[in-house]
């Protein structure tokens, strides 16, 4: 499916990481398989993304100790005490390898009020209320607002957030590339079903070729 209309534009492009926080890494509350494995690439997007001066967004979830903002499917644990993605809770921060410099915390008052968070740069942290990233988010308008027509998905944990939020942009008409091995829990037919609706499936390692190609390219 892939064509003229859903090429990669790595020059106007911006990462987008998902819940890749604390509690979801080995040994945190909400450990989610295979993405502590995914930090490595995950980072050097990262780094490559600031090196080049193109945008990032880290979106993540914040769960409110009553249960009061929290999916449906989790609130019971919540409200029964369970310290998942809790508000102000180290658990919650953004895993330290994507951090762009060390010690940044996240702003949780104004994430929860619909701000965008400016960690460094170009580099932003958003909230999102639910699975997707554009749901009841300003992801659309930040992304717009520069331009951006191409995004690079990576983070946790591909059948939930991941996938809805890649759903949600091609929605949207975005150019869309999925970084398969900076991503938790990817499967073969998840695979084929992106590659149905025009997603490109690429390694760390290809996007940050491609990156530094289109940018030399531009200048």
């Amino acid at each position: 499916m892939s064509g003229r209309y859903t090429e990669p534009d790595f020059a106007a492009s911006a990462l987008v990481t998902i819940d890749t926080q604390r509690d979801v890494l080995d040994g945190g509350a909400l450990e989610i398989p295979g993405t502590s494995a995914a930090l490595g690439p995950m980072r050097r997007l990262a780094e490559e993304f600031r090196a080049v001066g193109r945008p990032i967004v880290h979106v993540v979830r914040l769960y409110e100790p009553d249960g009061s903002n929290v999916d449906l499917c989790r609130r019971h644990a919540v409200e029964s005490g369970e310290r998942l993605l809790r508000t102000g809770a180290p658990g919650t921060e953004l895993a330290s390898e994507l951090l762009p410099e060390p010690g940044i915390a996240l702003d949780c008052p104004l994430l929860l009020a619909g701000g965008v968070q400016c960690l460094s740069g170009g580099e932003v942290a958003i909230y999102k209320p639910r699975w997707g990233a554009f749901y009841r988010t300003p992801l659309e308008d930040h992304l717009r607002a520069q331009a951006v027509s191409t995004l690079v998905f990576s983070g946790c944990n591909f059948p939930n957030c991941p996938r809805t939020s890649i759903y949600e942009a091609s929605e949207r008409d975005f150019r869309i590339v999925l970084a398969r091995d900076a991503v938790s829990g990817l499967y073969e037919r998840g695979e084929r079903e992106l590659d149905g609706i025009g997603v490109h499936l690429m390694s760390a390692a290809q996007v940050i070729a491609s990156l530094g190609v289109a940018m030399v390219s531009r200048r």
